[in-house]
């Protein structure tokens, strides 16, 4: 009975935070509904007024960018702000050709009269902050544009961004990002509906209410100042944009965040880059987790409240680990279930956690009727994008688990960068794209393993139980097949 009491302890544990994540969720969802009443009425610079007009450094960060580094140059030089207060860095810490094309581009650019600099590296220390620190020591600005080598942003981005920082406790304008191949395939599809869940929801629900939100590493204007006051860039953890947020914050510094002012980007087409980028972002999130929890919990300056969502959002990423947890011991848990019959009533109430996985429904129904309409056909688009949505995270739960189990140990990890494509259409392809990784993981290997286990669920469902079956968790592992099923697949076909 010790194996049996064991799984029911750390099965319930699970459940028990995922419910508390997804009341976390629910608070959030309130919290934006009420932010959509209200009107910003804060100072703003007068931008007509050139007395008023701060000068501004954009810096961009690259890492071998073939595929889009013309785009990106091109479109930054579109940026309408007046050239005499305004300095382009391109931090790049490419090892391939693109050093050369990159530097010819800038040149061409710099020949328009744009005062735009292409700055390199001999090594790579830091990887991303590493870059941007350097950046800063010689930065002109007052203000700090940064934006990875996939985003586009408008040519009146700045002008919607800048005049919010007039309010000198603003440390931070971060805005949200677009999907330029949002409709490429079922992956970009559900990509797309998880930041969007997280720029709408997330960054307007805490940010409304003043609890910590984060700088998404592009995207977003720092005030120098507050980059320097909250102990610079740093890069001991892959995050370095969450990490720097939290010192911010914990500053005292306010965070702006613009849901209206839209960013362009390019979302990850082939599996194995999205998995670069997922492994990154929960890893560092475990990472920052470890490295931000007693300075959150030892802060006089904060609320209990924004304590509890701060923690809650450090430990984002540990969710995945509990999803799988959770997955893994469902089975065992209806062998005990049909096995110990005086264990019932512990069931009936455990049934009660169903009830998070509708707290997640309802929340993202919220976020997505805004931008896609709420007629009775887009709630069907919906509901089927939601359970899509929500089996391939599932899928996504042992690979990510990885990356927060290494995060919450300490074991150091280079900095991945995620491949870049130019694929905005169903017709652009990413076949050879020379950035992609040509071996399978072996993590593959036991996700396809998983995908057999969860249909053995599935199967019992009909063989166990007093009634002939047992089918209370047959959609949980239904949901839990398809989405392991999705990510081995797509993980043995989108080789390069």
């Amino acid at each position: 009975m010790i194996i049996e009491t064991t799984i029911i302890i750390v099965y319930t544990i699970a459940l028990i935070l995922i419910f508390l994540y997804a009341l976390a969720q629910l608070n959030l969802m309130f919290n934006y509904i009420a932010a959509q009443k209200k009107k910003d009425n804060g100072p703003k610079f007068n931008l007509n007024n050139t007395d008023e007009i701060p000068f501004v450094t954009i810096q961009l960060p690259v890492f071998n960018e073939l595929y889009v580094m013309d785009r990106l140059l091109d479109n930054i030089a579109l940026i309408d702000y007046p050239k005499d207060k305004l300095e382009i860095q391109v931090l790049d810490d490419s090892t391939d050709e693109t050093v050369a094309t990159t530097k010819a581009h800038v040149e061409k650019l710099k020949s328009q009269g744009l005062d735009i600099s292409h700055i390199t590296r001999t090594n790579r220390q830091g990887f991303k902050a590493g870059a941007l620190k350097e950046g800063l020591e010689i930065a002109k600005g007052e203000y700090i544009a940064i934006f990875d080598a996939d985003f586009l942003p408008q040519p009146d981005w700045l002008k919607k961004t800048i005049p919010y920082f007039k309010d000198p406790e603003i440390g931070v304008v971060q805005t949200r990002w677009g999907h330029i191949n949002r409709d490429y395939s079922t992956l970009t599809k559900i990509q797309a509906f998880a930041l969007d869940a997280h720029f709408t929801l997330e960054q307007v629900g805490r940010s409304s209410k003043g609890h910590f939100i984060n700088f998404n590493g592009t995207a977003g204007v720092w005030r120098k100042q507050c980059i320097i006051d909250a102990g610079n860039w740093e890069g001991d953890t892959l995050t370095e944009d969450l990490d720097l947020s939290y010192r911010a914050q914990l500053k005292n510094w306010k965070f702006k965040y613009l849901e209206n002012v839209e960013t362009p980007a390019e979302l990850p087409v082939v599996i194995s880059a999205a998995r670069s980028q997922q492994f990154r972002w929960n890893k560092g999130g475990a990472e920052n987790f470890r490295k931000m929890l007693g300075r959150v919990l030892k802060s006089k300056n904060i609320s209990a409240k924004t304590k509890v969502h701060g923690i809650l959002h450090l430990l984002n990423s540990t969710m995945f680990l509990n999803v799988l947890i959770v997955g893994v011991l469902s089975i065992p848990m209806l062998y005990i279930k049909n096995e110990y019959a005086h264990l019932r009533p512990y069931f009936y109430v455990m049934s009660f956690f169903v009830l998070s996985t509708v707290i997640f429904f309802v929340c993202y129904w919220v976020m997505y009727k805004q931008s896609h309409g709420n007629t009775f056909k887009d709630f069907l688009k919906y509901i089927a994008l939601f359970f899509t949505f929500f089996s391939i995270a599932m899928g996504f739960s042992l690979h990510n688990s990885i990356a927060v189990l290494e995060g919450h140990i300490g074991k150091r990890s280079e900095f991945v960068r995620t491949p870049k494509f130019n694929i905005s259409t169903l017709k652009d392809s990413w076949k050879g794209n020379k950035y992609l990784r040509k071996n399978i993981s072996v993590h593959v290997i036991f996700e396809g393993a998983l995908m057999l286990y969860f249909a053995f669920g599935m199967y019992l469902a009909f063989i166990v139980g007093d009634q002939g079956g047992d089918f209370g968790l047959f959609p949980f592992h239904l949901m839990l097949t398809i989405g392991f099923g999705f990510v081995f697949f797509k993980s043995l076909t989108s080789k390069a």
